[in-house]
């Protein structure tokens, strides 16, 4: 497999082009065909990569470890309260202890300056599994979902519904504009994004022949979706807000009449998960106690009908982290 994005980090989709990107997507479909048809692909037997987790995961831990047992890496989780990163140590020699010792490194986290500080210092490549700023491994996940399911991505109408400063708006927002998407976020104006990173968008939009689109106005936003895509209203580390952004976001929450408005009997829907659509978890439970809601940001109707496909997208972290780790390596 090509080898020329070797020794790159992966911090946000905005420092690769749309040629890598496309690289990126075309071995994670490859990989996906090897591992089907139960062909070994173990390109990097002997290497170590370190898995740095300040937040909890389910998709990311397990997609990371699973690809790189397939390439024959051995991957070393490290908790959040199992080095001293950012306690007794700073993030910047923790970053050079890591890198004499590990062939790459994975972090998880919230600020996304540890992610930036790990990459300048380590001396090894760094992958992005999540900060507050940023989800890039998510959206090659969602891009190659989003081609088995609807087709080439320039030109798909894709909307992002909620909070539209999240971490997932945001690297939808530049993914989109990268890869020729027609891209709308709807949220209310108190939720839209930060106007320096649209602006940043916009440019690169425009550079891509790709549209983006931010509005509070359903109809606007839904007209013609090939997808609707929605995320937690809560952050983890922002448990204190769900009042608040319930209050904000109860009307923006994904149902059948969503899907009606889009006009086309085909729309797919999409969540990077975990998704709060019924009370059958100790969360979903709580928040029917305290707001005498079923469920949040989508209904349980919608995420269990024919126009899911989330635990695909769910499956994909793992196809398309594997090309990241091998093309990187």
């Amino acid at each position: 497999m090509a080898q020329s994005l070797k020794g790159r980090s992966l911090l946000s989709l905005k420092d690769y082009s749309s040629d890598e990107i496309r690289l990126l997507l075309d071995t994670s479909r490859e990989y996906k065909r090897l591992k089907y048809a139960g062909i070994p692909h173990r390109i990097h037997e002997g290497k170590n990569i370190a898995l740095l987790f300040e937040k909890t995961s389910t998709r990311t831990r397990c997609a990371f470890t699973v690809a790189a047992n397939d390439l024959g890496v051995a991957p070393e989780y490290l908790g959040k309260d199992d080095i001293q990163l950012g306690k007794k140590e700073t993030i910047e020699d923790t970053a050079k202890v890591l890198g004499r010792m590990f062939d790459g490194i994975e972090f998880r986290g919230f600020a996304h300056e540890t992610v930036e500080q790990l990459a300048k210092y380590a001396g090894v490549p760094v992958w992005n599994g999540l900060t507050d700023k940023f989800h890039p491994t998510q959206i090659l996940a969602d891009f190659l979902t989003i081609e088995e399911h609807v087709g080439a991505l320039r030109g798909k109408k894709l909307v992002f519904v909620g909070d539209g400063r999240n971490n997932m708006a945001n690297s939808l927002m530049i993914g989109s504009a990268k890869m020729g998407l027609d891209f709308r976020i709807l949220a209310p104006r108190e939720l839209f994004p930060d106007q320096n990173l649209t602006d940043e968008a916009y440019r690169i939009a425009d550079e891509n022949h790709a549209k983006i689109t931010i509005t509070d106005n359903f109809e606007e936003a839904l007209r013609g979706a090939d997808v609707i895509y929605t995320d937690v209203w809560v952050s983890m580390g922002e448990e204190d807000k769900f009042e608040e952004r319930i209050n904000q976001l109860r009307h923006f929450q994904v149902n059948t009449n969503m899907l009606r408005l889009t006009g086309n009997p085909e729309v797919k829907f999409m969540h990077c998960l975990p998704a709060f659509h019924d009370t059958l978890t100790s969360v979903g439970a709580d928040i029917k106690q305290k707001y005498g809601l079923d469920s949040m940001e989508v209904t349980d109707d919608v995420f269990r009908s024919r126009a899911s496909i989330v635990f695909d997208q769910a499956e994909n972290r793992m196809h398309t982290i594997k090309a990241v780790i091998a093309l990187t390596l």
